[in-house]
């Protein structure tokens, strides 16, 4: 436990004597992250959260992984639907999956991306594959980012605690409940499922 302490202290200087270069190229990875798999977004949303503040740190983070998220989307909708959609009129197994996709209410949206450990960009290129409208993912992705970057912000610059006490599980677990509870009540006010 003392290395780690003394790693996540290590990590904590380092990031923060990088001053503005650390966040700056973290947006630039938070954006990727929507379409590059491998990179990890909680470490960048750590450092921003580091050096800029849980609040500005958090803010940037969000936008920018929307805006990556949104992109990705963007793409997979214009250069793979068009064949995947022909593809499902031939596969039988293909088509029931699609159509699953196709029907997801908007609060089913918001839980899968709002769960921490779901690839973003694997939802993002299933969701840009199928015909979910374009409306309704970018709200979902609105709500759901929030919660995902509060999440690993706190994770990120609190590791050792998360790591010895079990309450944070249960905050991850709680974060998660309000984000379908919020979508829900934002999907019966503007009644999202109905208009798009």
């Amino acid at each position: 436990m003392e290395s780690l302490v003394s790693l996540n202290e290590w990590l904590n200087d380092f990031l923060l004597n990088l001053g503005l270069i650390a966040p700056l190229f973290c947006c630039i990875l938070i954006f990727l992250e929507g379409t590059l798999a491998f990179l990890p977004l909680f470490v960048f949303i750590t450092i921003n959260v580091l050096t800029l503040g849980p609040i500005l740190g958090c803010l940037i983070s969000w936008i920018f992984t929307v805006a990556g998220s949104f992109v990705n989307f963007m793409l997979s909708r214009k250069l793979f639907s068009g064949f995947v959609q022909r593809r499902v009129k031939k596969k039988k197994k293909l088509a029931k999956i699609m159509n699953a996709i196709n029907k997801l209410k908007f609060s089913q949206l918001v839980l899968i991306i709002a769960i921490p450990f779901t690839p973003s960009f694997f939802i993002n290129l299933g969701a840009g594959i199928s015909k979910i409208p374009k409306v309704k993912y970018f709200y979902a992705l609105l709500i759901a980012k929030i919660f995902i970057v509060v999440f690993w912000g706190y994770i990120g610059s609190n590791l050792i605690e998360c790591l010895i006490n079990p309450i944070e599980i249960i905050k991850v677990i709680v974060l998660v409940i309000i984000a379908y509870m919020f979508s829900k009540f934002v999907n019966k006010k503007f009644n999202i499922d109905e208009r798009y």
